[in-house]
């Protein structure tokens, strides 16, 4: 079995960050990287400043269709809106980390809860009337058929 680096564990611990973090949150390399299992005090946080998380995706083709694959770990399907405008697909949702009244201090906390959301402009013409949308094992897969795309026409130049 092979091991990992040290650099390839930093590089899915970003991933996961990624994963949850829109462009403007991710570090750009100037700041200090800190590691520490300090304990956060409920008061540090500051609700006003929490920014929806992105939502990570992986988009592909087949012959015949689009797909979107989603993360959605947790994520009751009630809570989700899925929808599609202008060949732009949009997903939203809130992951609940349930009633925690009751914590005093974190010891750890890297879970992301609260709202997320993805925009996808779809790279190919779709038809948006032919759409399936699937959330199975934490997995939300989202197919759309592709509008066949006619030989070349030509056009005569006048």
């Amino acid at each position: 079995m092979a091991r990992r680096s040290r650099d390839e564990d930093l590089l899915m611990e970003d991933e996961l960050t990624a994963a949850f973090l829109g462009e403007d949150d991710l570090p750009t390399g100037d700041e200090p990287v800190i590691t520490t299992s300090a304990s956060v005090q409920a008061d540090e946080w500051d609700e006003d400043d929490a920014v929806p998380g992105q939502l990570a995706v992986d988009v592909y083709e087949t012959k015949e269709r689009l797909v979107v694959k989603a993360r959605t770990a947790g994520v009751n399907k009630h809570d989700l809106d899925v929808s599609i405008a202008d060949n732009t697909l949009s997903i939203r949702g809130t992951l609940s980390a349930g009633n925690e009244d009751d914590v005093e201090n974190y010891f750890v906390q890297e879970c992301y809860w609260g709202e997320f959301s993805r925009s996808i402009a779809l790279p190919v013409p779709v038809k948006e009337d032919e759409i399936e949308a699937v959330l199975k094992d934490g997995v939300l897969t989202i197919s759309f058929t592709k509008v066949k795309q006619d030989t070349v026409k030509k056009i005569q130049i006048m």
